[in-house]
């Protein structure tokens, strides 16, 4: 009975993890991105609106874990499904410019996801006056 038992539950698992299209633990993608950007002179009180690009150039699916700017003036948005290989994902980045200081500005946002190193920085840069 408790063989019975332990080969119903790993049946179960295996047929649950089976899924290619999610992605699984493991599996690292590569991506193209650009890092840095510049989004020129702006004035105070302006949103800057971003759309980074990251392309899946692996072959298993692209799964974006997070994405976490440096401080509160800037707000991410992103699509939470995988990204199949050859497709591109889009985040949408937007920079209060009054939260942030005059002068030369420079916000990271980090995107975690399963690449190899998981971390991967993007800079948007500006010159803010009044």
């Amino acid at each position: 009975m408790k063989k019975i038992l332990v080969s119903g539950w790993l049946a179960t698992l295996f047929f649950a993890c089976e899924s290619k299209s999610a992605g699984e633990i493991g599996q690292y993608t590569t991506i193209e991105y650009q890092e840095v950007y510049d989004m020129g002179t702006v004035a105070k009180g302006e949103i800057i609106r971003v759309e980074i690009k990251l392309k899946n150039t692996g072959t298993y699916p692209l799964l974006i874990a997070d994405v976490k700017p440096a401080c509160s003036c800037t707000v991410p948005s992103y699509e939470r499904n995988p990204i199949q290989p050859g497709q591109e994902a889009v985040i949408i980045a937007e920079v209060d410019t009054d939260k942030t200081g005059k002068g030369l500005m420079s916000k990271p946002i980090n995107i975690t996801a399963n690449t190899q190193p998981s971390g991967t920085k993007i800079i948007i840069k500006a010159k803010v006056i009044d």
